[in-house]
């Protein structure tokens, strides 16, 4: 009775089914992702098995920050952000309680635009693994109608932040310092110091303010330019 060809498969089988999972084991990163996840399969990532992967969430986008376990693991500074979407905490600095919330209402277009830049820097400095079902992406992966306002919002700081760099460089900046002998002072090279409104900060931030600004002597009666309180009119340097 000659050898059949038949009876080795079941032993290549077995031999490929041994490099996959030597390769690729299920509580691998690499294993089966991207993929979708739940809020409760996420928490999951947090850090507290150290056979699991660390996992994060922002603005739904979900990355693998294992490589960074001495920031991201138990212990860590930025463990609060393990195991969830706690996208607001970006700007907010709230890490504990509601602070730890993916909701972005209320924040203006610059701090919405702050959270997208940190999920851009999460895209180039660790892997991505998949998507967090909920506010941002629904149950079959596609994005919702809050991502793409986040989005909007955000294309929407970067043009009001821009429209302001370019408003602000007509207009040359003071000079500034300070020391714990003198306190602070300002002065202008060329000009004299004037706080000035920034026009567009209410749209980006929600908040009016002001910043220190050079005028030339023939341009000091314009309307909207404050003098220093305690400096002279006519004076180039001023000690606050």
């Amino acid at each position: 009775m000659g050898w059949s060809p038949f009876l080795g498969i079941p032993l290549i089988v077995a031999l490929l089914s041994f490099l996959f999972y030597k390769n690729f084991p299920l509580n691998s990163a690499s294993h089966n992702f991207p993929r979708l996840f739940t809020v409760e399969e996420l928490a999951l990532y947090n850090g507290s098995d150290p056979r699991s992967p660390i996992f994060l969430g922002i603005i739904g986008s979900v990355f693998d920050v294992s490589k960074g376990k001495s920031h991201y693991g138990v212990g860590g500074g930025y463990n609060h952000f393990a195991g969830r979407d706690a996208s607001r905490a970006f700007v907010s600095g709230n890490f504990t309680g509601d602070g730890l919330t993916d909701s972005l209402r209320d924040l203006s277009s610059t701090e919405v635009k702050s959270i997208v830049d940190w999920r851009d820097f999460y895209f180039r400095t660790y892997t991505y693994v998949g998507k967090l079902v909920g506010r941002y992406y629904d149950s079959e992966g596609n994005p919702t109608k809050y991502l793409k306002g986040v989005e909007a919002k955000a294309a929407r700081g970067a043009q009001l932040m821009e429209k302001q760099k370019n408003e602000e460089a007509k207009l040359p900046s003071c000079n500034s310092r300070w020391s714990q002998q003198e306190g602070s002072e300002v002065w202008c090279d060329d000009g004299y110091p004037r706080l000035v409104q920034r026009p567009t900060e209410i749209a980006l931030t929600g908040k009016m303010s002001k910043r220190c600004a050079c005028f030339k002597e023939e341009d000091l009666d314009q309307p909207g330019l404050e003098v220093y309180e305690g400096c002279d009119y006519s004076a180039k340097t001023c000690r606050l």
